[in-house]
Protein backbone atom coordinates (compact mmCIF):
# COMPACT_ATOMS: atom_id res chain seq x y z
CA UNK A 1 0.00 0.00 0.00
CA UNK A 2 1.47 3.35 -1.01
CA UNK A 3 -0.10 6.81 -1.04
CA UNK A 4 0.73 10.48 -0.70
CA UNK A 5 1.32 10.15 3.06
CA UNK A 6 4.50 8.14 2.38
CA UNK A 7 7.09 8.71 -0.33
CA UNK A 8 9.51 6.01 -1.45
CA UNK A 9 12.71 6.49 -3.45
CA UNK A 10 15.04 3.64 -4.40
CA UNK A 11 18.48 4.54 -5.70
CA UNK A 12 21.91 2.91 -5.47
CA UNK A 13 20.51 -0.04 -3.47
CA UNK A 14 19.12 2.37 -0.84
CA UNK A 15 15.38 2.72 -0.19
CA UNK A 16 14.48 6.08 1.32
CA UNK A 17 11.09 6.10 3.02
CA UNK A 18 9.78 9.62 3.69
CA UNK A 19 6.92 10.32 6.09
CA UNK A 20 4.96 12.88 4.13
CA UNK A 21 2.33 14.72 6.15
CA UNK A 22 4.41 17.86 6.84
CA UNK A 23 1.35 20.00 7.50
CA UNK A 24 0.79 18.00 10.72
CA UNK A 25 4.49 17.36 11.45
CA UNK A 26 4.23 13.88 9.91
CA UNK A 27 1.92 12.65 12.63
CA UNK A 28 0.38 9.24 11.99
CA UNK A 29 -3.14 8.52 10.93
CA UNK A 30 -4.38 5.06 9.99
CA UNK A 31 -3.65 5.52 6.29
CA UNK A 32 -0.01 6.46 6.90
CA UNK A 33 0.57 3.70 9.47
CA UNK A 34 -0.75 0.96 7.19
CA UNK A 35 1.12 2.40 4.21
CA UNK A 36 4.41 2.40 6.12
CA UNK A 37 3.95 -1.25 7.05
CA UNK A 38 3.29 -2.17 3.43
CA UNK A 39 6.29 -0.23 2.15
CA UNK A 40 8.57 -1.81 4.74
CA UNK A 41 7.36 -5.22 3.55
CA UNK A 42 8.12 -4.23 -0.04
CA UNK A 43 11.62 -3.08 0.89
CA UNK A 44 12.27 -6.32 2.74
CA UNK A 45 11.20 -8.41 -0.27
CA UNK A 46 13.07 -6.32 -2.85
CA UNK A 47 16.50 -7.87 -3.42
CA UNK A 48 17.68 -4.63 -5.01
CA UNK A 49 17.27 -2.88 -1.65
CA UNK A 50 20.20 -3.46 0.71
CA UNK A 51 19.73 -0.52 3.10
CA UNK A 52 16.73 1.52 4.23
CA UNK A 53 16.52 5.14 5.36
CA UNK A 54 13.45 6.32 7.30
CA UNK A 55 13.03 10.08 7.50
CA UNK A 56 10.43 12.85 7.40
CA UNK A 57 9.44 15.65 5.05
CA UNK A 58 9.48 19.20 6.32
CA UNK A 59 10.34 20.46 9.79
CA UNK A 60 9.59 17.26 11.72
CA UNK A 61 10.58 13.62 11.66
CA UNK A 62 7.32 12.58 13.28
CA UNK A 63 5.12 14.09 15.99
CA UNK A 64 3.52 10.75 16.87
CA UNK A 65 -0.21 10.15 16.64
CA UNK A 66 -2.48 12.58 14.83
CA UNK A 67 -4.72 13.64 17.71
CA UNK A 68 -7.40 14.89 15.32
CA UNK A 69 -7.96 11.29 14.31
CA UNK A 70 -8.45 10.05 17.88
CA UNK A 71 -10.74 12.94 18.83
CA UNK A 72 -12.94 12.77 15.72
CA UNK A 73 -15.93 10.48 16.50
CA UNK A 74 -16.18 9.51 12.83
CA UNK A 75 -12.49 8.64 12.41
CA UNK A 76 -11.30 7.45 15.81
CA UNK A 77 -10.15 3.82 15.51
CA UNK A 78 -9.58 3.55 19.29
CA UNK A 79 -6.29 3.01 21.08
CA UNK A 80 -6.52 -0.78 20.96
CA UNK A 81 -6.64 -0.74 17.16
CA UNK A 82 -4.07 2.07 16.92
CA UNK A 83 -1.54 0.08 18.95
CA UNK A 84 -2.27 -3.43 17.71
CA UNK A 85 -2.73 -2.53 14.04
CA UNK A 86 -0.62 0.62 13.61
CA UNK A 87 2.39 1.05 15.89
CA UNK A 88 3.17 -2.43 17.18
CA UNK A 89 3.42 -3.88 13.66
CA UNK A 90 5.66 -1.00 12.58
CA UNK A 91 8.05 -1.63 15.48
CA UNK A 92 8.18 -5.39 14.90
CA UNK A 93 8.86 -4.85 11.20
CA UNK A 94 11.69 -2.39 11.87
CA UNK A 95 13.37 -4.92 14.16
CA UNK A 96 12.71 -8.01 12.02
CA UNK A 97 13.83 -6.80 8.58
CA UNK A 98 17.23 -8.35 7.85
CA UNK A 99 18.58 -5.18 6.31
CA UNK A 100 20.12 -2.14 8.03
CA UNK A 101 17.66 0.67 8.75
CA UNK A 102 18.84 4.22 9.38
CA UNK A 103 16.58 6.53 11.34
CA UNK A 104 17.42 9.88 9.73
CA UNK A 105 15.84 12.26 12.21
CA UNK A 106 15.45 15.51 10.29
CA UNK A 107 13.31 17.32 12.88
CA UNK A 108 11.44 16.90 16.13
CA UNK A 109 10.64 13.30 17.07
CA UNK A 110 7.87 13.18 19.66
CA UNK A 111 5.79 10.45 21.24
CA UNK A 112 5.46 7.43 18.97
CA UNK A 113 7.64 9.30 16.47
CA UNK A 114 10.54 9.32 18.92
CA UNK A 115 10.14 5.64 19.67
CA UNK A 116 9.87 4.64 16.01
CA UNK A 117 13.17 6.45 15.47
CA UNK A 118 14.76 4.58 18.39
CA UNK A 119 13.60 1.25 16.94
CA UNK A 120 15.77 1.82 13.86
CA UNK A 121 19.22 0.21 13.75
CA UNK A 122 21.31 3.36 13.47
CA UNK A 123 19.87 6.74 14.43
CA UNK A 124 21.40 9.99 13.16
CA UNK A 125 19.92 13.41 13.94
CA UNK A 126 20.99 16.92 13.13
CA UNK A 127 21.93 19.27 15.93
CA UNK A 128 18.66 21.21 16.01
CA UNK A 129 16.54 18.09 16.63
CA UNK A 130 14.85 17.20 19.92
CA UNK A 131 13.40 13.90 21.12
CA UNK A 132 10.37 14.08 23.40
CA UNK A 133 8.55 11.34 25.30
CA UNK A 134 5.45 13.51 25.12
CA UNK A 135 2.88 10.96 26.31
CA UNK A 136 2.63 12.02 29.95
CA UNK A 137 1.99 15.62 28.90
CA UNK A 138 -1.48 14.58 27.67
CA UNK A 139 -2.13 11.88 30.28
CA UNK A 140 -0.88 8.84 28.35
CA UNK A 141 1.92 6.30 28.73
CA UNK A 142 4.79 5.61 26.30
CA UNK A 143 4.03 3.10 23.58
CA UNK A 144 5.75 1.94 20.37
CA UNK A 145 8.32 0.10 22.52
CA UNK A 146 9.49 3.25 24.28
CA UNK A 147 9.44 1.47 27.64
CA UNK A 148 11.46 -1.36 26.09
CA UNK A 149 14.21 0.39 24.15
CA UNK A 150 14.73 3.63 26.09
CA UNK A 151 15.81 2.09 29.45
CA UNK A 152 18.07 -0.33 27.58
CA UNK A 153 19.68 2.52 25.68
CA UNK A 154 20.20 5.07 28.45
CA UNK A 155 19.46 3.31 31.76
CA UNK A 156 16.42 2.92 33.95
CA UNK A 157 16.60 6.17 35.94
CA UNK A 158 17.08 8.55 33.01
CA UNK A 159 14.50 6.75 30.89
CA UNK A 160 11.87 6.80 33.63
CA UNK A 161 12.48 10.50 34.29
CA UNK A 162 12.18 11.42 30.62
CA UNK A 163 8.99 9.33 30.30
CA UNK A 164 7.42 10.97 33.35
CA UNK A 165 8.56 14.55 32.79
CA UNK A 166 8.31 14.74 28.99
CA UNK A 167 11.58 16.69 28.78
CA UNK A 168 12.96 17.77 25.41
CA UNK A 169 16.20 15.91 24.77
CA UNK A 170 18.44 17.77 22.29
CA UNK A 171 20.25 15.63 19.73
CA UNK A 172 23.68 16.30 21.24
CA UNK A 173 22.41 15.14 24.64
CA UNK A 174 20.79 12.10 23.04
CA UNK A 175 24.15 11.17 21.52
CA UNK A 176 25.97 11.73 24.81
CA UNK A 177 23.50 9.46 26.61
CA UNK A 178 23.83 6.71 24.00
CA UNK A 179 20.23 7.14 22.84
CA UNK A 180 21.32 7.71 19.24
CA UNK A 181 24.41 6.92 17.18
CA UNK A 182 25.30 10.43 16.13
CA UNK A 183 24.31 14.10 16.12
CA UNK A 184 25.70 16.11 13.21
CA UNK A 185 25.60 19.77 12.19
CA UNK A 186 22.43 20.59 10.26
CA UNK A 187 24.35 21.56 7.13
CA UNK A 188 26.09 18.15 7.09
CA UNK A 189 22.99 16.05 7.80
CA UNK A 190 21.95 15.03 4.28
CA UNK A 191 25.50 14.22 3.18
CA UNK A 192 26.09 12.18 6.35
CA UNK A 193 22.93 10.14 5.80
CA UNK A 194 23.75 9.58 2.12
CA UNK A 195 27.29 8.38 2.82
CA UNK A 196 26.19 6.13 5.67
CA UNK A 197 23.37 4.57 3.64
CA UNK A 198 25.63 3.93 0.65
CA UNK A 199 28.26 2.36 2.89
CA UNK A 200 25.71 0.00 4.44
CA UNK A 201 24.18 -0.84 1.04
CA UNK A 202 27.56 -2.02 -0.18
CA UNK A 203 28.43 -4.10 2.86
CA UNK A 204 27.70 -7.86 3.29
CA UNK A 205 23.94 -7.64 3.77
CA UNK A 206 23.51 -11.20 5.04
CA UNK A 207 26.06 -10.63 7.79
CA UNK A 208 24.42 -7.33 8.76
CA UNK A 209 21.06 -9.09 9.01
CA UNK A 210 22.55 -11.78 11.24
CA UNK A 211 24.19 -9.12 13.43
CA UNK A 212 20.81 -7.45 13.81
CA UNK A 213 19.18 -10.75 14.81
CA UNK A 214 21.93 -11.39 17.36
CA UNK A 215 21.51 -8.00 19.00
CA UNK A 216 17.73 -8.43 19.06
CA UNK A 217 18.12 -11.79 20.81
CA UNK A 218 20.65 -10.42 23.29
CA UNK A 219 17.85 -8.36 24.86
CA UNK A 220 16.35 -11.51 26.41
CA UNK A 221 18.86 -14.37 26.01
CA UNK A 222 21.05 -15.82 28.73
CA UNK A 223 24.80 -15.86 28.13
CA UNK A 224 24.73 -19.54 27.15
CA UNK A 225 21.82 -18.98 24.77
CA UNK A 226 23.59 -16.05 23.16
CA UNK A 227 26.85 -17.96 22.74
CA UNK A 228 24.96 -20.79 21.05
CA UNK A 229 23.18 -18.34 18.74
CA UNK A 230 26.47 -16.63 17.87
CA UNK A 231 27.91 -20.01 16.87
CA UNK A 232 24.89 -20.82 14.70
CA UNK A 233 24.95 -17.39 13.05
CA UNK A 234 28.70 -17.47 12.45
CA UNK A 235 28.43 -20.83 10.69
CA UNK A 236 25.64 -19.42 8.52
CA UNK A 237 27.64 -16.27 7.72
CA UNK A 238 30.70 -18.34 6.82
CA UNK A 239 28.68 -20.12 4.13
CA UNK A 240 27.77 -16.87 2.36
CA UNK A 241 29.16 -15.61 -0.93
CA UNK A 242 30.08 -12.36 0.77
CA UNK A 243 32.32 -14.14 3.27
CA UNK A 244 34.15 -15.86 0.41
CA UNK A 245 34.51 -12.53 -1.37
CA UNK A 246 35.67 -10.77 1.81
CA UNK A 247 38.41 -13.33 2.46
CA UNK A 248 39.52 -13.36 -1.18
CA UNK A 249 39.70 -9.56 -1.25
CA UNK A 250 41.71 -9.53 1.99
CA UNK A 251 44.23 -12.04 0.63
CA UNK A 252 44.44 -10.26 -2.73
CA UNK A 253 44.75 -6.86 -1.04
CA UNK A 254 41.83 -5.33 -2.93
CA UNK A 255 38.49 -3.76 -2.06
CA UNK A 256 35.73 -6.40 -1.72
CA UNK A 257 32.66 -6.29 -3.93
CA UNK A 258 29.83 -7.71 -1.84
CA UNK A 259 26.58 -8.79 -3.51
CA UNK A 260 24.52 -9.20 -0.34
CA UNK A 261 24.30 -13.02 -0.48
Amino acid sequence: MSNNSIQLKIENKVATIILNRPEVFNSFNREMALSLQSILDDCEANNEVRAIVLTGNGKAFCAGQDLKEVTDPDLNPGFKKILEEHYNPIITRLRAIKKPIIGAVNGVAAGAGANIALACDIVVAHDKVSFIQAFSLIGLVPDSAGTYFLPRLIGFQKALAFAMLGDKIPAAEAERLGMIYKSVPTEEFEETISKLALKLANMPTKALGLIKELFNSSMTNTLDQQLALESKSQIEAAQSNDYAEGVAAFIEKRKPEFNGN
